[in-house]
């Protein structure tokens, strides 16, 4: 059976490189969600399951300046998806050294789980490569632990092949699909549209 990666040693990953189009353009991450900007809940959320996180966004750093965050670029230009803001985090996780894992999530999904980073780790401590989350009977790939030693692969996949769908990447490794219930409040519901703001307003004010 392989090693559960030791949550000190996975890395967070904020995805934040996204254009927004249907919010109108923008950053998602400072958008307030009952006066909180969603980056803020998201961080609040995932600090205490990792052991350091950056935040992947493109443009002008400084915007993001208040939160304290190490923030990288996709290396690949063009607006490349999730997979390239993944391959940054697995940059930045390398360069730092100590890092085995990193986790990602996306920086419009306010409701994740305190739970997230353990249960994933030990998906891939039983035998996966790279473990998702899911719930509903859905997968999340943007969502998932990914080994930093599959940085090079992933280079080469985006660069030599023009890859851009998670799944169609990871169909070649072993995925284990770690399920949380939807109910009664899925834990990755993200903010897509203007209106899902007033969605997740309405769970954090029933939420004790």
């Amino acid at each position: 059976m392989a090693e559960t990666p030791a949550l000190d040693r996975i890395a967070g990953l904020v995805l934040a490189g996204g254009l927004a189009r249907r919010m109108g353009g923008g950053d998602k991450g400072l958008l307030r969600l009952a006066g909180t900007p969603l980056l803020a809940r998201v961080l609040e959320l995932m600090r205490p399951q990792v052991g350091a996180i950056v935040l992947n966004a493109n443009g002008d750093a400084g915007r993001f300046a208040a939160f304290g965050l190490d923030v990288v670029s996709d290396p690949i230009a063009g607006f490349a998806g999730p997979l390239a803001g993944i391959l940054a985090g697995l940059d930045w996780a390398a360069s730092r050294g100590g890092f085995s894992h990193v986790a990602s999530v996306p920086t419009d999904t306010p409701l994740l789980p305190r739970d997230l980073v353990a249960r994933l780790a030990r998906a891939v401590g039983e035998g996966a490569d790279i473990a998702c989350a899911a719930s509903g009977g859905r997968s999340h790939p943007p969502i998932a632990l990914w080994p930093v030693h599959l940085r090079e692969p992933l280079r080469r996949a985006l660069v030599e092949e023009g890859m851009r769908k998670i799944d169609r990447w990871t169909a070649r490794y072993r995925v284990a699909e770690v399920a949380w219930p939807d109910r009664p409040v899925d834990p990755f519901f993200n903010i897509n549209e203007p209106e899902d703001l007033a969605v997740a307003e309405s769970v954090l004010a029933a939420t004790p």
